[in-house]
């Protein structure tokens, strides 16, 4: 008999998941090449060559002891420092490899750092639309989950119903920016007025409230738009981040938490990370990948073909009708559902094997999200299925 945590799990299990088996199911029976499967938030452009050619270099030049042996917890001091002297060029930070601490993914990040802080019963905010699997990483360490509801105006953080959702029990707050599921960059005004919140209610209850910035999306911002680096506005802040998206690296697992010195209680927190590093089973992050990174942290990452697709599938979507904001980050369209129950939209498309994922998955109903991380020519494609699902839909208005 499995626990009964493990039953809930079970039960809640991943609708992009089941979306992207769906999608495989389907492209058996149809072809791969009639199916749109926009479910997964998989890149489809190929990692870097920089990224083959270090993985090559690094196998035939390194000492093989150092690249498939254990290390440190925290990862590589040499790796953490090349991040480290990467954030700070880029952002105008003041971090050293003491700060970095390798993880596997931006998901084994978020784990360690959740498993770090919270008690039983300890409240961690979360804005919706929100990364569905936040639920199951506070549940790991029977933390509370506290949903904000959407700001479905502009999608930017809903700050005066944080508000009333801050209590003397609220440890940690979770945004994600570039924000999936709606691909809008939390601006800096937002950023600023969040920070004098957190600040207003620490000094109101007397707590520690941690903001943890979860960014895997940070290198995809179109347009000019700047994601803002929120250590420098708030200083109980933990960023998590991952190579998933950036360089095309979803199935290597490698990523890195940042605990800058400023944090409060930071010797115990750093120290603790690292003690959950390990214990959660992660034990060090991928040590070769680990190695890769070290030679390709400052590598530029060309987003024209995800840009190309938003393009065409923004401008696409609206000519059929449909209602949505225009993404400044990520490879998401978060867009309306012309039908009150989005469900009904999400089985209208199945039925033209056109596979998105319900904004229900999100905490925000009323809306599903689209990943554009496909081959142009599946949008092209999938359009005019789109036209002939939101035709049929609002007819019967």
């Amino acid at each position: 008999m499995i626990a009964d945590k493990m039953k809930d799990y079970v039960k809640g299990s991943s609708v992009i998941r089941a979306m992207f088996e769906e999608g495989k199911r389907l492209a058996a029976i149809y072809g791969p090449e009639n199916v749109y499967d926009f479910s997964l938030g998989n890149p489809n452009v190929p990692a870097p060559q920089g990224v083959k050619q270090a993985i090559m270099d690094i196998l035939n030049e390194e000492d093989s002891v150092m690249v498939h042996g254990y290390m440190n917890n925290s990862g590589y001091e040499d790796v953490r420092s090349k991040i480290a002297e990467s954030l700070n060029r880029r952002f105008h930070t003041n971090f050293s490899q003491e700060n970095i601490l390798m993880t596997v993914g931006a998901a084994g990040g978020l784990n360690v750092i959740l498993k770090t802080l919270l008690n039983p019963g300890d409240e961690v905010i979360a804005f919706a639309p929100f990364f569905g699997e936040y639920r199951s990483y506070v549940a790991n360490f029977d933390g509370k989950l506290v949903v904000v509801p959407a700001n479905t105006k502009d999608f930017q953080l809903n700050l005066e119903t944080l508000k009333e959702a801050v209590t003397p029990k609220t440890k940690a707050l979770i945004i994600n920016n570039p924000n999936n599921p709606t691909g809008v960059v939390y601006s800096e005004e937002t950023i600023c007025k969040l920070s004098e919140i957190l600040m207003e209610k620490q000094k109101e209850f007397g707590t520690d409230i941690y903001l943890i910035s979860d960014e895997p999306y940070r290198e995809l911002a179109y347009d000019g738009v700047e994601v803002p680096y929120l250590t420098k506005y708030y200083p109980n802040t933990i960023v998590g981040y991952s190579y998933s998206k950036s360089l095309s690296l979803p199935g290597e697992r490698i990523g890195y938490l940042v605990m800058p010195e400023c944090l409060s209680d930071y010797d115990n927190i750093l120290q603790a990370a690292n003690v959950a590093n390990r214990i959660l089973g992660f034990v060090n992050a991928p040590s070769l990948l680990q190695r890769v990174i070290g030679k390709c942290a400052d590598m530029e990452v060309d987003i024209t073909p995800y840009n190309k697709n938003r393009e065409a599938l923004y401008n696409g979507l609206l000519e059929c009708g449909y209602e949505c904001i225009k993404p400044q980050g990520a490879f998401y369209l978060f867009v309306k559902s012309p039908t009150e129950d989005e469900m009904e939209f999400v089985e209208a498309c199945k039925k033209k094997n056109i596979l998105i994922v319900p904004g229900s998955s999100f905490a925000c109903p009323g809306y599903v999200r689209i990943a554009y991380c496909v081959a142009y020519d599946t949008i092209v494609n999938a359009l005019p299925g789109f036209k002939e699902v939101y035709n049929t839909l609002t007819s019967s208005k």
